[in-house]
């Protein structure tokens, strides 16, 4: 997709940063309402295109509501118009992709092609609304952050040279997309030479960015369209296989291009926050970072093997990350992505958390005899450890910012530390090892219960805070059930715990049912649960994702959970208690956070 064609408008933006003379009044009152006609069958382009992540991603629809409201119209007509090319039908995306192919389509499309000729009456309606648009004109083409000059050098010197590479056993990509019926198409050298001219190569790029979405490798089919299909790619490509797994240097080249591409294309007011979901890779050497708004990767930070937890610095410049492998906090800038510090540890360092204030990082230890690491933000040094029961697991600071709770999984304790004293007030012993937590805050902001999560346990234990003692268990429903054996995570049924921001409910990740359940506050009721991704291995039975951890949006409407055997993150509709999206991360989601940016 070309950033030239693509709007970049949003809610609150002046129409005149729009990219082309596309008519927005025009595609609301008749373009958009095309993707909600029940077509044969009674399944409509909303119900792909809103789940799915493909490059025609529309907006959820609001719970009760059966069209858009003009905002979620904005955002919708931000991703369609890059699906077409002003003043020109037969090279707009939404216009060939389900037309019959003998009709001047594409050659195939996962939803069926429901126009059989030009004549139909909604191709007729929506090439007519491209054809009266027009190009943006060369100095604003020149300025768009996807057509940029920079962007186009990057591609020339590291992305174009890979169509042209002798790959193991693969014919050249150029063998067979110089052909003039590829969707994809290069130009063929002149003879005697070995590589494009700079017009050439121009060409090129026009044509490759009619293959990706900027800012997002895994709906770009540059990228999907030859990689295997277990690693996320599409079920066939004619030319093989071209990358295994989305580790091969050259697929790594393309997506790093493709998500710089992305950053700045939208710009945001100062003003204007943004919802950032990070997750760390756990059996990998990166964390993706998704963008709420648009729930697709937006940034990856690479380099940190291992990486445990994530927290951030109240100004949100700042990232930290428990670094397992090397035993250090390291501490990233959050607009670049790069690594600036690297604070040592003691030992080898799981989850961590951040004082309200900001001014001190604490890193759970996972060695005996047990210790949270007090990192000093403005000198970046370890400072001092406090000792705990046993070695941590997890680190959790009380929403009041009061207290820090350390939970071990050897010695099976929940231990309140003092802030003001960093000193150990009191401890909860359990029969079992102690994973996630989550608090309950009373009317005055004080903690007023812990929701615990324990190894043996599918469900969780209700500590009172004020007492020191825990007073229930809750347990979740056996249906539905039937998975965590396969998976090997008998031992842990249940691993993934929030409280959402309005503080209204709570959410308990469940491995054997392959479900996040929601409870009700304070009478902890159920309401529901939200089935979550299964995971179909080869000859095998479907396993579950197994769910991990938990984050929500501020407003508390998106739940988000890792996926850790699914190699992605869901992020579910609160209140409709339906998968919105399907995010694919890296390997071994575990943490998950948010932030947000102002």
């Amino acid at each position: 997709m070309s950033a030239q064609t693509a709007s970049v408008t949003h809610a609150g933006q002046s129409e005149t940063t729009v990219h082309s003379s596309l008519d927005f009044e025009i595609y609301r009152t008749r373009v958009e309402p095309i993707f909600l006609k029940l077509r044969e069958g009674g399944v409509r382009c909303y119900d792909c295109h809103s789940v799915l992540t493909t490059r025609l991603r529309l907006e959820p629809l609001s719970p009760g509501q059966s069209s858009w409201d003009k905002e979620q119209s904005r955002r919708n007509f931000k991703v369609v118009s890059g699906l077409v090319t002003p003043s020109d039908p037969l090279k707009s995306r939404l216009l060939l992709h389900p037309l019959a192919q003998k009709a001047g389509g594409d050659p195939s499309h996962t939803g069926g092609k429901f126009w059989a000729s030009q004549n139909d009456p909604e191709w007729k309606m929506i090439a007519t609304w491209v054809r009266n648009s027009s190009p943006m004109p060369p100095a604003a083409r020149d300025s768009g952050d996807s057509n940029s000059t920079d962007n186009f050098k990057i591609f020339k010197s590291t992305v174009q040279p890979i169509f042209l590479k002798e790959r193991p056993g693969h014919a050249r990509c150029y063998g067979c997309h110089i052909m003039s019926n590829r969707t994809f198409h290069l130009e063929p050298l002149i003879p005697g030479n070995a590589n494009w001219t700079d017009e050439q190569s121009q060409h090129n790029f026009q044509n490759v960015l009619q293959q990706i979405v900027p800012g997002n490798p895994a709906a770009s089919r540059l990228l999907t369209h030859p990689l295997a299909p277990e690693s996320g790619g599409e079920a066939f490509h004619s030319g093989g296989r071209q990358f295994n797994s989305q580790d091969d240097p050259d697929w790594l080249v393309i997506a790093d291009w493709v998500r710089r591409m992305g950053a700045g294309a939208v710009p945001t007011s100062a003003s204007d926050p943004k919802t950032l979901i990070y997750v760390t890779n756990s059996a990998g050497n990166t964390v993706d970072v998704i963008d709420a708004a648009t729930n697709q990767v937006v940034q990856m930070i690479r380099g940190i093997e291992l990486p445990h937890g994530v927290i951030f610095s109240p100004d949100g410049t700042r990232v930290y990350i428990s670094n397992e492998s090397e035993s250090v906090l390291d501490v990233v800038d959050r607009k670049s992505g790069e690594i600036v510090q690297k604070v040592p540890l003691s030992a080898r360092p799981n989850n961590l958390a951040i004082t309200k204030d900001g001014k001190r990082v604490l890193v759970g230890i996972r060695a005996e005899p047990g210790s949270l690491d007090v990192i000093d933000t403005t000198t970046l040094r370890k400072v001092k450890s406090i000792p705990v029961d046993g070695s941590v697991h997890n680190v959790f600071v009380t929403p009041d910012g009061k207290y820090a709770v350390s939970g071990s999984l050897e010695h099976k304790a929940a231990t309140v530390i003092d802030l003001a004293t960093e000193q150990v007030v009191w401890e909860v012993k359990f029969d079992s090892p102690v994973r996630p937590m989550a608090f309950e805050t009373n009317a005055d902001g004080s903690t007023r219960r812990i929701f615990v999560q324990l190894s043996s346990l599918n469900g969780f234990a209700v500590v009172d805070f004020a007492q020191h003692v825990e007073v229930a268990r809750v347990k979740l429903p056996d249906q539905p059930g039937g998975f965590g054996a396969a998976e090997g995570r008998l031992a842990t049924p249940s691993h993934g715990i929030g409280i959402a921001p309005d503080g209204k409910s709570l959410w308990v990740n469940s491995t054997l049912a392959n479900a996040v359940f929601k409870y009700s506050l304070p009478e902890l009721a159920l309401i529901g649960y939200a089935a979550l991704p299964v995971v179909h291995p080869l000859e095998n039975t479907p396993t579950g994702s197994v769910p991990e951890w938990i984050t929500f949006t501020p407003d508390s409407k998106l739940v988000y959970i890792s996926n850790s055997a699914a190699g992605s993150v869901s992020a579910i509709d609160t209140d409709t208690l339906k998968e919105v999206a399907r995010i694919r991360v890296g390997e071994v989601p575990k943490r998950i956070n948010t932030q947000v940016v102002h």
